[in-house]
């Protein structure tokens, strides 16, 4: 054996296995898409930035507070305030009766702290429902009529026999006081000018925490006027009273503004109105809000501070008892009320600040709220270890100042970065995670806490760890701010544009219209400021690699995905936050892959399923189930018989047919050929063929470049989530590089 046998030039090392050069290339491949997919989400997401002066409020003329209260008239700004302000009256109310509603009912102190800070977050679940009617619906009527409720089950409170009637009459009140969040803020924001909200919002706070921090004295001293074992009765039936006359107030001065007013006004220049808004759905609203990244900070941030916050009233009233011997109700309610009188003064100037510096850096504002929670994780301890009363007095002052200033700003940060369209929706779900979360999370561990170890304890093992966090990412979260204020103008001058398109210049809606949508799949982001319209009559194919996205701009459209920014519009219409149920009911239906009819049944019985969601005419649904027959003849030969019989190409057919019973506005059909034989393939060709002689709209995601050629008159072809090209088919055919990529997974050339 000569040595070129063994390792001569050319040949092979028997030691190193032959795979590994192809392994590792393959892995420097799939590391080298990563990045770059990495690299394009993070253009993605700034690439939209807009100069800081058409940002909606920034640089803006400054405004004083008189004048912005005069261009949107005093008495909305007053009769909120009122409302709100008797509601905050009434709140501190069980923190300060607790240890007297303890004993009427013989209650370990748990129990009370849990019904006490439960109290204050049972209107989450009134939240929801209010702000999804508010952004629905008008919402004067809403107030007026939630108002009303709220002073009823304020008087059933204190004609309450047990604690378990308490619990439950407070859970009442709660549902009713959530229209002040969810409702309240939705009518200012839409009232009053962008550069005055910080004031508003300081100037409501300071009337709604100066009576709720009268509340404590009010209430005992109520209480004590009462006298006997249940003189704590009294306060509920007396505060209910005044709630009540404001209420009616509500229903005759309110008025209804226009929605997004003030950001059209701002960032357009010009006030234009949604003359036909789709009903908005909840699961879509919560799934955009959510993926604004300010707002999502905001949620887990708050939602920490919640496990402390809503506690401190009832563990302080109960350490004032237990620890300092305060027991008399009104002396409590003084303690507990002074320092918060101190925060009340520097309000209007944290106000004032706030909208300044808003106008020059929107950013620096956000990262205020944040530092101004951070030092409560200071100043609680020292509050419940230093000085006795008159410590937990001085140190509760700054605590009092910093928490109630930082409060007050959020809402103006929200109201900023939050669609118009969504106020309500954005309010209320700020309010679930703060007040749900938080707060009853907070109940239960403050009242297994106060069990074991005591009041103080509760309140040190809560109130420091959720400061840190909570201020913590908060500050954090300013450099979001600019990107999330920029998608509210991309959003307002889509708006813009449609409107232009439409009344001034006289152009019919396109039957679909996608524009700068992004979408992602948790942190993968998977389309990139896709846009595209579809005229009326047209049939659309959709192209691409496989992971280009195409399927995914079919959930988007069809309402199963929601964007993270972008604009999906039906004849004209914004139905991006419109639910799958409803975009069925006006039009756009979807032709799924895969499995699209229920095998055990016959074709029959699975047309019969699909035809009772029609609300028409039982002689219309006859016609409709004639037409689906005589358009796939094979079905009606089989239309006894079970769908598993069926073929493949039978059952897509089946599948087809099962949609068009719906006379789809807009058909939508993903992969029409994967899997079938090429004499089913040329039989749906032909029901296509006829579907578009009689008008009807088709988006259709295929893979196969001849038979997307043979249905379409406009392609367009998408690589890594971004559209690579649109126009005629016959033009995408006479692109070599893009063919191949259809017809072999990649690029071409």
């Amino acid at each position: 054996m000569s040595s070129n046998d063994i390792g001569g030039p050319g040949a092979v090392d028997p030691t190193v296995d032959p795979t590994v050069g192809s392994a590792a290339s393959l892995a420097a491949a799939v590391l080298d898409e990563e990045a770059a997919r990495q690299d394009a989400q993070a253009l993605a997401r700034e690439q939209i930035l807009f100069p800081d002066e058409l940002l909606p409020g920034v640089q803006s003329e400054p405004l004083t507070l008189r004048q912005g209260l005069k261009i949107g008239g005093w008495s909305t700004f007053v009769i909120l305030t009122m409302l709100n302000s008797l509601d905050e009256l009434e709140g501190a109310a069980i923190s300060v009766l607790a240890p007297d509603i303890q004993e009427t009912f013989g209650v370990s102190e748990g129990t009370v702290v849990f019904i006490g800070t439960a109290s204050a977050t049972f209107f989450v679940l009134g939240a929801v429902p209010m702000g999804y009617l508010a952004d629905r619906i008008k919402r004067v009527p809403i107030v007026g009529w939630a108002s009303l409720l709220f002073s009823g089950f304020v008087v059933l409170s204190g004609l309450a026999v047990n604690a378990f009637m308490l619990f439950w009459t407070r859970f009442l009140t709660g549902i009713a006081k959530a229209n002040n969040i969810s409702v309240h803020i939705s009518l200012i924001a839409d009232t009053y000018p962008i550069g005055v909200r910080a004031r508003l919002s300081a100037s409501r706070d300071l009337f709604g925490h100066g009576l709720a921090l009268c509340s404590p004295v009010l209430v005992g001293g109520i209480a004590e006027a009462a006298g006997g074992d249940e003189g704590w009765r009294w306060a509920w039936y007396v505060l209910g009273v005044p709630s009540a006359v404001m209420a009616i107030v509500a229903f005759i001065a309110l008025r209804e503004p226009q929605r997004g007013r003030y950001e059209k006004e701002d960032v357009l220049g010009q006030l234009i109105q949604d003359e036909n808004p789709a009903p908005i759905s909840m699961e879509a609203a919560f799934a955009r809000l959510k993926k604004i990244r300010s707002i999502r900070s905001v949620l887990v941030a708050f939602s920490a501070l919640g496990f402390a916050l809503f506690s401190q009233g009832t563990l302080g009233s109960l350490y004032l008892e237990d620890n300092l011997g305060v027991e008399n109700a009104l002396d409590r309610g003084l303690l507990l009320s002074l320092s918060g009188f101190a925060a009340l003064p520097v309000l209007p100037f944290v106000g004032r600040y706030f909208d300044r510096l808003y106008r020059r850096d929107p950013s620096k504002a956000m990262a205020l709220v944040g530092l101004m929670i951070l030092p409560s994780a200071l100043f609680t301890p020292l509050q419940y270890f230093v000085g006795g009363k008159a410590g937990f007095v001085v140190f509760g002052i700054p605590q009092a100042i910093l928490t109630t200033s930082a409060f007050a700003m959020v809402g103006p940060v929200m109201q900023a970065v939050v669609p118009y369209r969504l106020r309500g929706m954005g309010a209320a779900l700020s309010t679930s995670y703060i007040f749900f979360i938080g707060g009853t999370g907070g109940a239960l561990i403050a009242a297994f806490i106060t069990d074991t170890s005591g009041p103080r304890a509760a309140a040190i093992m809560l109130g420091i760890p959720t400061s840190i966090i909570g201020g913590a990412i908060l500050v954090n979260s300013a450099r979001y701010i600019r990107n999330d204020l920029s998608l509210v103008v991309q959003e307002l001058q889509e708006e813009l544009d449609e409107h232009a398109k439409r009344h001034d210049l006289g152009r019919p809606a396109p039957a679909l219209q996608v524009a700068n949508i992004d979408f992602s799949y948790g942190p993968v982001q998977v389309l990139f400021d896709v846009g595209f319209e579809v005229e009326r009559g047209e049939t659309l194919a959709l192209l691409g690699t496989n992971g280009a996205g195409k399927s995914t701009i079919l959930r988007v459209i069809s309402g199963l995905g929601t964007p993270e920014r972008g604009v999906v519009r039906l004849a004209g219409r914004n139905i991006t936050y419109v639910s799958p149920e409803d975009r069925a009911r006006l039009g756009i239906l979807q032709l799924p892959g895969g499995k699209g009819v229920f095998p055990s049944m016959s074709v029959t019985k699975n047309l019969e399923l699909s035809a009772r969601l029609i609300e028409r005419p039982p002689e219309e649904i006859e016609r409709r189930m004639g037409r689906v027959f005589e358009l796939f003849p094979m079905l009606a030969e089989h239309r006894r018989h079970p769908a598993s019989s069926l073929s493949g190409g039978q059952q897509q057919m089946l599948a087809l047919a099962r949609v068009l019973l719906h006379d789809p506005e807009v058909l939508l059909i993903d992969e029409l050929s994967l899997g079938l034989s090429p004499v089913v393939v040329q039989h749906v060709l032909k029901v296509i063929d006829e579907l578009k002689a009689q008008g009807q709209t088709m988006i259709i995601v295929e893979q196969s470049l001849n038979v997307a050629l043979a249905v379409s008159d406009r392609a367009i072809f998408l690589e890594k989530g971004q559209v690579r090209f649109q126009g005629a088919a016959s033009e995408l055919a006479a692109r070599d590089d893009l063919a191949r990529a259809v017809f072999f997974g990649h690029e071409g050339g």
